[in-house]
Order: structure tokens, then sequence, then C-alpha cells
């Protein structure tokens, strides 16, 4: 049995993508207010600061990322054919296929020629997401290292 050629995003994975991601986006943004607190900002050392940066480079990564799923999520098979079709460069022969990728975040529409588009997802999504990934990481490790420094300096000391 051949594979659909016409087929966007998978609809159970997409909406376990929003429900899980949704859930974990708040539980980031809470704890993130948390961090907030009166308390919590005069324990601030190097380290939670780098921590709490990854964090909410992570959570605005998130965001984007269910921005971007949102896009797909309102959109009927028949409107995702219309905007190949509307949003087909100049030039392009007829279509013969579409597909839904989650990662890079896309809906690709497949010319005859080989070549193919992406549609209704922002352009800016993507490169967002992954910039912010890379500063997630960028801060993640910056808190590992400076802990790893503060808790071996302390066991010399000790």
């Amino acid at each position: 049995m051949a594979s659909n050629p016409w087929q966007g995003h998978n609809s159970t994975a997409l909406f376990t993508i929003l429900l899980v991601g949704a859930a974990i986006l708040i539980s980031l943004i809470g704890y993130l207010a948390s961090r907030l607190a009166r308390e919590a900002r005069h324990r601030y050392t190097p380290v939670t600061a780098w921590r709490d940066a990854s964090l909410l480079a992570a959570a605005a990564a998130l965001a984007l990322y269910l921005w971007g799923c949102l896009h797909v999520v309102f959109l009927e098979d028949q409107e995702q054919a219309e905007e190949c079709e509307l949003h087909r460069p100049a030039g392009t022969p007829t279509l013969v296929g579409r597909r839904g990728d989650f990662i890079p975040l896309r809906l690709v529409c497949e010319a005859s020629n080989g070549h193919d588009y992406s549609v209704v997802i922002p352009h800016y999504i993507n490169p967002s997401v992954a910039i912010l990934l890379l500063l997630a990481l960028a801060g993640a490790l910056t808190a590992a290292v400076l802990h790893y420094k503060q808790h071996t300096s302390t066991r010399k000391k000790g």
C-alpha cells in the first residue's frame, strides 16, 4: 500500500505536541515567575542566573514552536492545498504532493520537477527556534561550568 503524497502533519502527533508543549511551557513560566520572588532574588548566584536565562531561552523557543504548530492546526486539507497553489513560485510545474515536517517545522509543497517550497508556517519560526535553542545550550553549559568550578574550589578549601 503506497503512502498518500498529499498528507500534511500527523494530527495525533500535532495535538500531542501542542498539549504536552503547552503543559511544559506553563510549568517553565511558573518556575521562572517563582524565581522573581524576593527570597529567590536574594539567593541569586551567577550559576542560577545562567540557568534561569537558559530556561527562559528554552521557554521562548518552545513558545515559538507551538505558535508555528497552531498555524497548521487551524487549516483543513483543502486550505493547505490552496496555500500551496497560492504561494507556488513562478515557473513551478504541477504540484504532486504535500508533506508535513516537525523538525524543522514546515508544510512542504512538492512540485513535479523535484523542487519543493514551504507554506503556512511563518519564515521566522525555525531560525528563531534554532537561535534560542543555541542560546539555551550556551546558558546551560555556562551554568554547568560555573557550578563545576564553584564545587571544585570549595572541595579544595575544605
